[in-house]
């Protein structure tokens, strides 16, 4: 077994950045190594942001996927709440090796990123060789205190933060998972979606494996396990070549952290590093700040980084990869507007995007508002560019959890009520501009109308910063099947009057893309054209009871938005081919 990491008591043998690394296997001699990023065949993103756009007013909506007609999801149950109608990230992952504090740095970073998950939450720290695990339902600061970090010693971390799509999540099923094979011990925290679970797990059942939970990232460690790839870099290769879809993720051995982005680079995964030399990874740049940790660069689409005491940090290309693709709804959702994702400022694109709405879809106002806390951003770009002052139309609460007492009298919209709060002396007798980030489904859009109009405004224009959504993503985003997207099956003008305010309008898709200029690309916007870069092969399962549970280990839960077979005569490529022949990617 490997000896116990203690970088803080070894300054002589400081962690590099990235030194010279070279590794012969017969088994993969295709891989290419790279002692530093300049060598690497994927560019650092650009850090600046160009604010560039066309001035067309057009909204398009996307016409591939016809009234009445299912997506590549088929029909399913849609996990979605009235009063909680927004796509969701499913995770955020973080991994620190080579500082004392290395779980209690964990557990900060985690809530940095709680807003990636709220459902679950763990740490795994390496002490001796020995993976000690904590893991529970609920936020980070409920799994988590002071005598159960104490039992989290060791230099080396990794953390996950979880949002189950539907039903009451299982402690089973919270990450990081942690499993012994034949070499030792191994955990891993994952972020993102596999489209080929389903067909992964399968197989690995028709060869004897047993699985204790309905989450794809229990597939990852069963191919480490089964894979006669040495050393264990090249297991984790070895598993990787065979995963589809949407990863981020980050490893822990008795001796090693390694983190892992898919080729594609769907999910962001950033690295940084402490004064005393500690590496960090995490899904954002926030996570980084909060410890004092300076932000490097970003984990490359198609690269495996490996730490340990030994090499410091080693650089491998996990396999030849195309094109980045991006989630762009990282810059207009997901993402905490402090953080750098993709090289790009949220904060600057989310206050760009608002640019575009006030020169593109002018109104003459009193006001602009926003939708809390989202839209935000946006609504001082476009308050800015317009011209018009912005205020706090509508105050959030922030103590509201996901499950709420609802009074034995019928009260209509009762959960936005509890959530939202319009402020009357802002809105009364006021031509007012709303500002959000997305409509999903409309239910929640039209809710906030009616009470803004309660209190007393004089007319209502929605304006989005986002295209319309007209696809479900399969790349690790919570969102409902292609039938319940509003936008899918309304032009905008029946979207206006669904949702009663007196304007509507998107951010254009065109205008997007310009101002992403030469990034453009790099980014995937499969839920605004329905064009996927990895065409899904199963069925995208939401709400569904699942039926491996044996009882005994946690409540009946959903498949936490991963995979099932579709239906019967279901033919998932017929339903999403027209898209596919448009897009060719």
């Amino acid at each position: 077994m490997a000896a116990t990491v203690n970088l803080s008591s070894t300054p002589s043998n400081p962690i590099s950045k990235l030194p010279s690394f070279s590794l012969n296997s017969p088994q993969k001699p295709s891989f290419s190594l790279f002692p530093n990023s300049s060598s690497f065949p994927c560019k650092p993103f650009s850090h600046s942001l160009k604010s560039q756009f066309i001035t067309s007013s057009k909204n398009p909506i996307s016409d591939l996927f016809p009234p009445n007609k299912s997506g590549p999801e088929g029909d399913i149950v849609s996990s979605f709440s009235d009063d909680d109608d927004k796509p969701r990230e499913e995770c955020g992952v973080v991994g620190i090796f080579g500082d004392p504090e290395a779980s209690r740095l964990c557990y900060l970073a985690l809530h940095a990123l709680q807003h990636r998950g709220q459902e679950g939450a763990g740490i795994v720290a390496v002490n001796n060789n020995v993976l000690q695990t904590v893991t529970g339902v609920g936020l980070v600061s409920e799994v988590f205190n002071e005598s159960k970090l104490d039992q989290l010693s060791g230099e080396m971390a990794i953390g996950h933060v979880r949002y189950s799509t539907a039903g009451s999540s299982m402690l089973k099923n919270v990450q990081p998972f942690v499993a012994g094979y034949r070499f030792g011990s191994v955990g891993v925290a994952h972020n993102g979606n596999l489209v080929n679970y389903r067909a992964l797990r399968a197989m690995l059942e028709d060869n004897g494996s047993i699985f204790n939970t309905s989450s794809d990232t229990e597939v990852v460690l069963h191919l480490i396990a089964i894979s006669k790839a040495r050393p264990f870099l090249l297991r984790i290769v070895d598993a990787c070549e065979k995963l589809e879809g949407a990863y981020s993720m980050v490893f822990v051995t008795g001796d090693k952290l390694v983190a892992v982005r898919d080729p594609y680079g769907f999910r962001p995964l950033v690295m940084g590093r402490r004064s005393n030399g500690a590496v960090v990874f995490a899904s954002e740049t926030c996570a980084l700040d909060l410890i004092e940790a300076t932000y490097e660069r970003e984990v490359y689409p198609g690269e495996v980084l490996v730490v340990d005491k030994k090499d410091g940090v080693q650089s491998l290309c996990l396999m030849l990869h195309p094109e980045p693709k991006q989630c762009i709804f990282e810059h207009i959702y997901f993402a905490l507007p402090n953080s750098l994702v993709f090289g790009r400022s949220v904060y600057e694109s989310r206050r760009v995007f608002g640019d575009i709405l006030a020169t593109e879809s002018p109104v003459d106002c009193d006001v602009v508002i926003a939708v809390p806390d989202s839209g935000v951003v946006a609504a001082l770009g476009y308050a800015a560019k317009a011209g018009v002052p912005f205020q706090q139309g509508l105050i959030r609460s922030h103590y509201v959890g996901r499950t709420f007492i609802e009074p034995s009298q019928k009260i209509r919209d009762f959960g936005v009520k509890l959530k939202l709060s319009p402020v009357r002396g802002v809105l009364e007798g006021k031509r007012v501009v709303v500002v959000d980030d997305s409509i999903v489904r409309g239910t929640t859009s039209s809710k906030i109308v009616r009470l803004i109009k309660e209190a007393g405004a004089k007319e209502i224009h929605m304006r989005i910063a986002s295209p319309p959504i007209i696809g479900s993503c399969y790349y690790g985003v919570d969102t409902p099947s292609a039938e319940e997207l509003i936008s899918n099956r309304m032009s905008v003008e029946e979207i206006r009057k669904f949702i009663g305010c007196d304007s509507l309008a998107f951010l254009p898709f065109d205008s997007l893309k310009k101002m992403l200029s030469t990034d453009s690309p790099k980014f995937c916007y499969a839920c605004f054209s329905g064009k996927y870069p990895v065409m899904p092969r199963e069925a995208k399962a939401k709400g569904v009871g699942d039926s491996m549970d044996d009882g005994l280990n946690a409540p009946l839960v959903s498949i936490d938005g991963h995979w099932i077979k579709g239906p019967p005569n279901f033919d998932l490529e017929k339903e999403i081919d027209p898209l596919y022949q448009q897009s060719k990617i």
